[in-house]
């Protein structure tokens, strides 16, 4: 199993790294989708919306990985 420099396999980092982007974006979404709002663009409001779930759905679906991975003992900081 390959590592990188974290420390960690490269599998269990491409999920955080994964993760922590659709969180990033799901936060930065809702200010897309107010500005839409306000700007009265209901179409392109509910257009970042169904954007941030899928930001969520894709968040989700790593913790779950990244949680199969710790119990299979497969996550966590590379054995050399």
């Amino acid at each position: 199993m390959a590592t990188g420099e974290t420390g960690f396999d490269d599998v269990t980092y491409d999920l955080i790294s994964v993760q922590y982007h659709a969180l990033k974006a799901g936060h930065d979404y809702g200010q897309y989708v107010r500005d839409a709002e306000n700007a009265g663009h209901t179409e392109i409001a509910d257009f970042f919306r169904r954007v941030m779930e899928e930001d969520s759905a894709r968040a989700k679906q790593c913790h779950e990985f990244l949680k199969d991975l710790t119990i299979h003992h497969a996550a966590g900081p590379a054995v050399t």
